[in-house]
């Protein structure tokens, strides 16, 4: 009759166990059917961010089995399932989180470089604000001024002015040192300085033809733009300018041509041209810029109204 009892139990057992395992089964299979979703759709975000590389190994992984204490309850399937859920749906979180700041980024990157290549075509063409298109003079021979119509003698007047100005000017020593080109300069200078402006500008212009590679060349064409300037010429000062710093920038008189390149250029009323020329000598020259040019920058920057 015992033996009888144990195995109608044991029976029971047996048909009983199925019933038990099933529904944790079936509890256990709608987790790990999103543990393996998640899993697919954290490789389909690796290759959407990295496709020119290897994607990252996954920083969250399953979890290792603790060692239990003897005595202490052993965690179930489903709270291990579980945890890994919420530390996939954390990590997926963070990296669509991550991919739409990127592409914002990306968008900020497009937009700001688009601009400036705008801007930048918008700059190169615009014309040169140093180059002002001048048309080449005519250097007129030196008259008296017309007589009035009641002057006698009205035509007497103009030869006698050429000669006198011819003789002023034969009167001009020209030096001899043996230098050639500082000879040219320096009788081009005192051209200048007797205020003897066209005389001066064709002396100091064939300096610079001729001894172009010479370092009196940077002071025959500043000078140059200065005999324009003082001549009431600002167009053609400002090309001579011009001129020589471009060509000359670290000659003896290439700050110099920049600062009076600045006046030339409020003669010719283009302020913000100018500005932007003491803008490159202060630049380009700085602290090297002697007292006298800085105090014609300071000057020209006030009348310019430069910011």
């Amino acid at each position: 009759m015992r033996n009888a009892l144990f195995a109608t139990s044991a029976v029971l057992l047996a048909m009983a166990a199925p019933a038990i395992v099933q529904p944790a089964a079936a509890q256990n299979a709608p987790v790990e059917i999103r543990v393996d979703r998640l899993e697919k759709e954290m490789r389909a975000v690796q290759r959407k961010v990295f496709q020119a590389g290897t994607p990252i190994e996954a920083e969250i992984t399953r979890p290792t089995t603790p060692t239990v204490a003897p005595g202490s309850p052993a965690s179930t399937p489903i709270a291990d399932l579980t945890a890994r859920v919420g530390a996939l749906e954390s990590q997926l979180a963070s990296i669509t989180g991550q991919v739409e700041e990127n592409s914002y980024k990306l968008r900020q990157l497009e937009a700001a470089f688009t601009k400036y290549k705008a801007e930048n075509d918008a700059r190169l063409a615009e014309p040169a604000p140093v180059a002002p298109a001048v048309s080449v003079p005519v250097t007129p021979t030196p008259t008296a001024a017309a007589p009035k119509p009641s002057a006698p003698k009205p035509a007497a007047a103009a030869p006698v002015a050429s000669e006198a100005r011819k003789a002023a000017v034969a009167a001009v020593e020209r030096p001899d040192t043996g230098d050639a080109a500082g000879d040219a300069y320096n009788y081009g200078f005192r051209l200048w300085d007797a205020k003897f402006y066209p005389e001066a500008q064709g002396q100091l212009k064939a300096t610079v033809e001729k001894y172009g590679s010479s370092p009196v060349a940077s002071k025959a064409q500043n000078l140059l733009g200065r005999a324009y300037l003082d001549d009431g010429k600002p167009a053609l000062a400002s090309v001579a300018f011009y001129e020589n710093y471009q060509k000359r920038p670290r000659g003896d008189r290439a700050a110099d041509s920049l600062t009076y390149l600045g006046e030339a250029l409020i003669q010719l009323k283009k302020p913000a041209d100018a500005c932007k020329v003491y803008q490159e000598l202060e630049q380009v020259y700085g602290e090297s810029l002697s007292n006298s040019l800085r105090g014609m920058m300071t000057a020209g920057r006030a009348k310019a109204k430069c910011s």
